[in-house]
Order: C-alpha cells, then sequence, then structure tokens
C-alpha cells in the first residue's frame, strides 16, 4: 500500500478540525416565525453538549433591525456554559460591544463586506465607513480584554460587481490585523466559491498570516460547500462556520440557500477520520427539532436520512421474498 501523505485531504487521520455553530444567529435571524428565548436557550445548550467549538449565539443589534433576536442579552445570559466552547456574538457597533461585554459574550464577531455594493446595500454604508466604526469597536473589545473576530463577506465574488480580486481581500485583512484583531473569517457570502479558488486563497492567507486565526464560511447555494471545506483543508485550513439545518441564508442572492449544514459536513468528515469534536448523534436530534420551531422543513440530508450505518428494517414481506427466491433454485 502507498503511504498517505500527512496532508492528504481524502484521509483525515485523526487530525483536528473546528466547528463555529452560526445558526443560532445566522440561521434564525433570517427567520420570519419568532423563536422563542427559552427555546433559543435550550438549542444552544444543546449544541454546547454536541461538542460544538464555538457557536455564534446572537447578535447585539437594534431589535427593529433584526426583532427575530431582539431577546440577546437574555440568551446569552441564561445559557450553560461548557468549558472549551466559546460563545460569540455579532456587533455592529460601539453600544452592542458594550452590550455583549455586560451579558459575558466570550467573542465579539464584526462583519464588512470586501464588496463596495454589497457593502452599501447590507450595511448602508461605504466600506471606509464600516471600517471606522468598526475600529471602535475593536478598541471597546481591546479596552475589556474581549477577543475580536472580523467576518469579511463576499471574499470569493459578490453577486453584484461579480469577482473580488484577491489583492482586494486581503488589503482589508491587512486592515484589521494592523488593529490586532485575533481572527478573520472569509466569507463565501452567496456561494460564489468554488475549490479551486478556495485552495488558492487559503494557501495565500496562511502563508501571509501565519499566526492569524483563520475561518471559513460557505453556503452551499451551489451545491459547493463540502468541496470547498475539504480544498480549504488541503490548504491548511481547520476551522469552518456551519449552521444547523443548513439555516440561514443573503437576501442580495436570490435563489440562494443557506450556510454549510453543520452535521452533513460533520457527518462526511468524520467518515473520512477527521476529528471534528462534535458527537454526531447529538448535533443530528438537535436539527431535527428545528422544523418544530421555525415551522418548515431544513435543508439537512442527515436529519432525513440519518447516517450512512443508520441501517433500516427489511420490508415487512422480506421473509416471503426470500422463500420464493428460494423455490426458483
Amino acid at each position: 500500500m502507498n503511504a498517505v501523505h500527512p496532508t492528504d485531504v481524502w484521509q483525515g487521520a485523526g487530525r483536528r478540525v473546528f466547528f463555529n455553530e452560526v445558526g443560532t444567529r445566522d440561521g434564525l435571524q433570517m427567520e420570519q416565525a419568532f423563536v422563542p428565548t427559552e427555546d433559543k436557550i435550550a438549542l444552544v445548550n444543546a449544541l454546547s453538549q454536541a461538542g460544538l467549538s464555538k457557536i455564534e449565539v446572537t447578535a447585539f443589534v437594534s431589535p427593529t433591525a433584526i426583532p427575530a433576536l431582539r431577546d440577546g442579552e437574555i440568551v446569552m445570559r441564561e445559557i450553560e456554559r461548557r468549558p472549551g466552547t466559546v460563545y460569540t456574538a455579532l456587533v455592529p457597533n460601539a453600544r452592542g460591544a458594550e452590550r455583549a461585554i455586560e451579558a459575558r459574550t466570550n467573542e465579539l464577531n464584526l462583519v464588512m463586506s470586501v464588496s463596495e455594493t454589497h457593502n452599501l446595500c447590507n450595511l448602508r454604508m461605504q466600506r471606509s465607513q464600516s471600517f471606522a466604526a468598526l475600529a471602535q469597536v475593536v478598541a471597546t473589545a481591546q479596552q475589556a480584554g474581549v477577543p475580536v473576530n472580523v467576518s469579511l463577506s463576499c471574499c470569493f465574488g459578490c453577486p453584484m460587481e461579480g469577482e473580488v480580486p484577491q489583492q482586494e481581500v486581503f488589503d482589508w485583512v491587512q486592515r484589521f490585523a494592523d488593529l490586532g484583531v485575533q481572527g478573520i473569517t472569509l466569507c463565501d457570502t452567496t456561494g460564489m466559491a468554488f475549490p479551486t479558488q478556495v485552495r488558492d486563497m487559503v494557501a495565500a492567507f496562511r502563508q501571509r498570516w501565519p499566526q492569524l486565526g483563520l475561518t471559513l464560511h460557505f453556503h452551499n447555494t451551489r451545491g459547493m460547500a463540502l468541496g470547498n471545506v475539504l480544498a480549504s483543508i488541503e490548504a491548511g485550513g481547520d476551522r469552518f462556520d456551519a449552521s444547523i439545518g443548513g439555516l440561514g441564508g443573503c437576501p442580495y442572492a436570490p435563489g440562494a440557500s443557506g450556510n454549510a449544514c453543520t452535521e452533513d459536513i460533520v457527518h462526511a468528515l468524520q467518515l473520512m477520520g477527521y476529528d471534528t469534536g462534535v458527537d454526531l448523534a447529538q448535533i443530528v436530534a438537535a436539527a431535527r427539532s428545528l422544523p418544530a420551531l421555525i415551522g418548515h422543513d431544513t435543508a439537512s440530508q442527515i436529519a432525513k436520512a440519518g447516517a450512512r450505518l443508520d441501517l433500516h428494517q427489511p420490508p415487512a414481506d422480506f421473509a416471503a421474498i426470500r422463500e420464493r427466491a428460494l423455490a426458483k433454485g
């Protein structure tokens, strides 16, 4: 047999990959139905018990902007915190940062787009204006000793501008690195990324900023989420945003589906020998509870079909089928 190269993406060989669950923020904020506070808390607790390394619990934004997450403080304060899990939240400005810090949030996640058009549509600001506002948030977090991650939208393409040059993406990464943030998430906001593009960008990022935390955020809009995850791993990526049930989406991508589905990606990587730190049975159980909470089905394949070796009973008349087959000689 040929020896397996240690970076062979097809052989996990126990290598650790980390999952940041974003369904409780990125997913629920897109839902029409308001999920009751106690149900949000129970869902976060279930995700914690399943072993997720990080959970984006909520967003500290105006309740008129995102009414689905108007209970953010209560949820963040009342969840059960598992040692080893980081509880993060989206914050848009300094006031949101103050609220998040008061609620004992472990990390602040900031968002802006590397596409000027998308940033104007999504945040109603030019990129330079967003950066100035987020720099204030970083300063607030640093004074409180709270780590900061910055999620950069449309790194792999913009649905209105088209291709976004890698250098444009990296220019914004450098600006935030210069502010002293702990991590960057490269976001495939509308599902435009493809594996070779992802592999090249992750490899270049890791070479340029080896000490800066890197997370990849993929959508499954065009069915390439798993391929993009594998391309990231091949290039040295080991941390991924994912959403239980594949919840989420983007209002500026017509027909776009939700985020990479946590349980589907975990299932695939575990079969390939990766250590995800996630209890698959527990995450699937949580995914199967979602339709009752949000009032509709989800994109989760594993929640519907079960894991690969979840076996099923033969048909009720199997014994008769077998006897007939044997009678034919």
